[in-house]
């Protein structure tokens, strides 16, 4: 079959190599799946540099969620059978930028049917994030508003989308006018571009002064610090990751005097500690699809052979909304 690979660390465009290997030989617990579609995700970046928290020995094929159609299942597989539609996240180092991966029957998910390949293959790590970061660990509630930073991304968009199917007032933070544009199809309620605009005032505008209820940030860096002077009263922010590349250093006497929460979430780590509570999330995301109110917006379906270059943009902040190739 043929995979990307990559041999060494590095730049994606620098690393990332199409290659013909065998098809990997699923465990016992394990489908071989044929691969339907499978999006981009920053985490792929990262793992090419080296610089993710999972770190897949080399060579390894990246990409974290794919959708794909069961070919043959291990002995201890009970979940699934060969022909069924579904998504979820592959067993490294075999990931989905393949022809062919493997799936563990506990990192795999049925396919919504309102969903095509490529909308379902984006529905995992993105809105599974989301919806724990609003629903689990900020509580996000009917009429409040919710900020959210690179709201053009994979798991910003999820955000937008879930804060309005919650009831909430979003507000989407993006970079450029063709992200805002994107932002706005989601549903955004006020979009704002963090080029040529104060998103501080912004909030602050919207809300009658009162600031954001939830902070939605995978940027960390100027966004978290900005979004600490845009807080409302028992306000939430929800760090999701670092995609602008600087960790902040938050002042907690400030958390203190403004009486705002400051939160984490690492949505991989419920894999160890609460499976059913991503069940749980999936039959709701589900129920979310059937019923109309999520969708990813796919921006580009792009072919098997343009993995390195759709990577390397996403790695660049180049990329709007999400990428998803199918073989």
């Amino acid at each position: 079959m043929k995979a990307w690979r990559v041999n060494e660390l590095g730049e994606p465009r620098d690393v990332l190599a199409l290659e013909e290997t065998a098809d990997p030989t699923p465990s016992a617990t394990e489908m071989l799946v044929k691969v339907l579609a499978a999006p981009a995700n920053f985490p792929d970046v990262l793992m090419c540099r080296g610089e993710y928290q999972i770190k897949p020995p080399l060579p390894f094929t990246p990409g974290v969620e794919l959708c794909g159609e069961v070919v043959s299942v291990g002995e201890s597989v009970t979940k699934f059978a060969v022909g069924d539609r579904v998504i979820g996240n592959p067993s490294l180092p075999s990931g989905g930028f393949a022809e062919y991966s493997v799936l563990d029957q506990n990192n795999t998910f049925p396919a919504p049917s309102a969903l095509d390949d490529a909308e379902a293959s984006a529905l995992s790590i993105g809105y599974q994030t989301a919806w724990f970061a609003l629903h689990r660990r900020t509580q996000l509630l009917e009429g409040e508003t919710l900020l959210v930073h690179a709201a053009a991304g994979g798991v910003g968009s999820a955000a937008v989308q879930l804060g309005k199917a919650a009831g909430a007032k979003v507000i989407g933070v993006v970079g450029g006018p063709d992200k805002a544009e994107y932002a706005r199809k989601l549903g955004a309620d006020l979009v704002v571009d963090r080029h040529s605009e104060d998103f501080v005032a912004a909030v602050k505008e919207f809300t009658g002064g009162k600031g954001a209820d939830v902070v939605f940030d995978p940027v960390g860096g100027d966004a978290y610090a900005k979004s600490t002077k845009c807080i409302a009263f028992e306000g939430r922010i929800v760090i999701i990751g670092f995609a602008g590349g600087t960790i902040p250093q938050p002042a907690l006497n400030h958390a203190l005097i403004k009486n705002y929460s400051i939160i984490g979430l690492h949505w991989g780590l419920y894999k160890a500690y609460n499976q059913q509570a991503i069940d749980d999330c999936h039959i709701e995301l589900t129920r979310l699809a059937d019923a109309g109110l999520v969708k990813p917006l796919i921006s580009e379906r792009l072919s098997l052979t343009d993995v390195a270059d759709g990577i390397g943009r996403l790695g660049d902040g180049t990329t709007v909304g999400r990428v998803v190739f199918q073989p």
